[in-house]
């Protein structure tokens, strides 16, 4: 499955009456925080796309996430690094060793910076290990 994300914010206009002339609002005070995430089968973000959620922190956490406030709260935490919220592998954990790649993905705005971030792991069980302990990819 293929497909273009596009997420984008724009200042609000206003048109006056008869005139015609145009009036430009004022700004948000808010820097947008708005993507999508993705979980796909294979090594590349356009491959099978299985799972997907929109995520939006600004103002208010919302959006078809599962729990967008614990999502919203993670980022905040590590100042939008997704590579922060990735844990190191367990010792524990026993994970298959075939290579059935997984990948997930994050494309939007935080802070008002474009995103466009992936990850892909050598399995699911992989995934799941490295994720496990964060909300943001729980979707």
């Amino acid at each position: 499955m293929r497909g273009i994300v596009v997420v984008s914010a724009a200042a609000l206009i206003c048109l006056t009456g008869a005139s015609g002339t145009a009036e430009a609002q004022p700004a948000n005070k808010y820097a947008p925080s708005a993507m999508v995430l993705t979980f796909a089968q294979g090594d590349s973000i356009e491959d099978t796309v299985l799972r997907a959620a929109t995520l939006s922190c600004t103002p208010t956490p919302q959006g078809t996430h599962r729990d967008p406030k614990a999502a919203c709260a993670a980022l905040n935490s590590t100042g939008g690094s997704f590579d922060r919220l990735l844990a190191a592998p367990q010792a524990r954990r026993m994970c298959p060793m075939i290579y059935d790649p997984v990948t997930i993905a994050a494309v939007g705005v935080w802070q008002g910076s474009r995103v466009a971030w992936t990850h892909t792991f050598s399995n699911a069980c992989v995934m799941s290990t490295a994720v496990s302990s964060s909300p943001v990819f729980a979707f």
